[in-house]
């Protein structure tokens, strides 16, 4: 009961953020993102608990990365700085989540040909996403260019795990994945290339249901594995 409080207090916080972003609320932004991630880091915590997988300590360590990326690009507006600082703890959290996906056994050894042609569309979006800001970019590109392809890598450990855990599992890792590269591809275009309709609405709900999906699938599965 207590945890789906929880869920349910994220949730609220969301939507409170997602109109705060939406309408520019200032306050009420200031008030409920900085909650968003310690709900989820609470949830999974409690949830995990009888857990002994040094991979949830992975986990855990990517959506405290994800938070403080949070709060510093909350500081962006009064120092530039604080966005290549937002986007370092970002870059942070996304290659936990790949070490993380590295973690979950494989039973076969086998490297199907399905599961290599399901990370060509990956390439060609990052490098697609590449060309289409790298004019704009300025004195970022290389940092942008790197958290590029490290985003990528994210989504693509998500996809590997196709067939290799149960599907509603990988199901959610992949669907959260493709979300969190959906909200950064709109945060980039909408910085650097040009201003989208209601960026905070659609910046902030993909982003909030990534990290949601991603701590249910990891929860899901640490609780298989205990099980076992």
């Amino acid at each position: 009961m207590k945890n789906k409080i929880i869920i349910y207090f994220f949730w609220i916080f969301c939507i409170a953020d997602i109109i705060a972003a939406t309408f520019n609320y200032t306050i009420l932004q200031w008030i409920a993102k900085p909650l968003l991630l310690p709900c989820l880091v609470y949830l999974f915590v409690n949830e995990t608990r009888n857990a002994n997988e040094n991979s949830n300590r992975l986990m855990v360590t990517g959506l405290l990365f994800c938070w403080l990326g949070d709060i510093l690009l909350m500081f962006e507006s009064s120092n530039s700085l604080y966005f290549i600082f937002g986007l370092a703890s970002f870059l942070l959290g996304h290659i936990f989540y790949i070490l993380y996906f590295t973690k979950i056994p494989n039973k076969s050894k086998e490297i199907p040909l399905q599961k290599l042609l399901m990370l060509l569309p990956v390439v060609i979006f990052v490098f697609g996403l590449l060309y289409i800001l790298y004019p704009s970019l300025g004195e970022l590109k290389i940092p942008v260019t790197l958290y590029a392809m490290v985003l990528g890598c994210m989504l693509s450990m998500a996809l590997w795990q196709f067939k290799k855990i149960g599907f509603n599992i990988a199901l959610l890792f992949i669907t959260g994945a493709a979300s969190f590269v959906v909200s950064d591809s709109l945060l980039a275009i909408n910085k650097f290339y040009q201003p989208i309709p209601q960026p905070g609405f659609f910046i902030m709900f993909t982003y909030c249901l990534a990290q949601y999906l991603i701590v249910m699938g990891a929860i899901k599965l640490s609780k298989n594995n205990n099980q076992k």
